[in-house]
Order: C-alpha cells, then structure tokens, then sequence
C-alpha cells in the first residue's frame, strides 16, 4: 500500500480512475485464499447480498463503487499504474514490459516513464504466494463471485445435507 500511495501522488496528473471507472474490474478475477479470507472478515454483510450483475466484478455497486474498498486484492490496488516486469522470450532472453490502463496514457509514453516510477510486479505476487503457502500450504485461488456464494448457500447447504444423511 505504501508503495501505491507513492506512485498514485507521482502520478496524480495522469490517473483518471475515479468513482464509477469500473473498466478493469472484471468478472472472474482470482485472489489467493489469503486475500479472499481478508474480504470475508472485514465485509461478511456485503457477502450475503447480491453481487453486481455478471460481466463487471462481483463487488461493484450500482454506481461503479467497489463495495470492499477497504479490503480490495492487490491486483485492484495496483490498477491503473504504470507496470513493468521482467519476462523471458522464447529464447531466453530477459526483457522488460511494460503496461498501463489506456485511460491513463497521456502523452509521456509508459516506456518512457522512469523504472523507479513504475510499479514493478513480483516482489508483491512473490510474498503473498509466501503468506498462502504458510496458511495453507497450497497456492489456491479463488474467484472473487465466488465469494458471495460461499457467504450465502453455507448454512442452508450444511443444513440440508444433514437432513439427507439422516433420511
């Protein structure tokens, strides 16, 4: 987060993310386990609601305002900032990317952005597979609909399976 809030001042001028800009909050995102368990302690009434319609994340409000703000995965808090990551060609040869939300490409190019004024990806990714992996010693994912499912059909499944087993 402290990371985030860096690059969000830097590029304050650039970022046109706001309330409502819901084009990268895609239905089907995936969360480690860990961050989804964040989601359910810190919002479990948002869980037994309704989520958005499919199409657009689970999570959305009907004005585009994401419902777990506070709590959102770290993919979310990184959209919109400039990226970059090293790959492998087929090759094998090292090589930088580099990416940004088209609404936040303004006439100072994403390769042109200093490194340092990038977010660079796998550091982050690399210590939450450390904290999935202590928690439950496998790098699962879940999909983040899926959580309002969960929340929702618990209790009455449970319930209804016991009534199966006894008759």
């Amino acid at each position: 987060d402290r990371r985030v809030r860096v690059l969000t001042r830097r590029h304050a001028d650039r970022l046109r993310c706001g309330l409502g800009c819901a084009s990268c909050c895609e239905d089907d995102l995936t969360v480690f386990a860990v961050e989804a368990e964040r989601i359910r302690r810190q919002f479990p009434d948002v869980l037994r609601e309704s989520p958005h319609a499919e199409g657009a994340c689970a999570f959305l409000d009907e004005r585009g305002a994401c419902r777990v703000y506070a709590a959102r995965p770290f993919v979310c808090r990184t959209q919109g900032l400039p990226f970059r990551w090293i790959g492998e060609t087929g090759e094998g040869e090292l090589v930088e990317y580099r990416d940004i939300c088209p609404l936040n490409e303004t006439d100072d190019p994403v390769e042109e952005i200093e490194s340092a004024d990038c977010f660079t990806l796998g550091d982050t990714e690399d210590r939450l597979r450390a904290l999935q992996m202590a928690a439950s010693n496998d790098l699962r994912r879940v999909r983040l609909r899926d959580l309002f499912a969960t929340a929702t059909a618990t209790a009455p499944a449970t319930a209804t399976k016991r009534r199966t087993r006894r008759a």
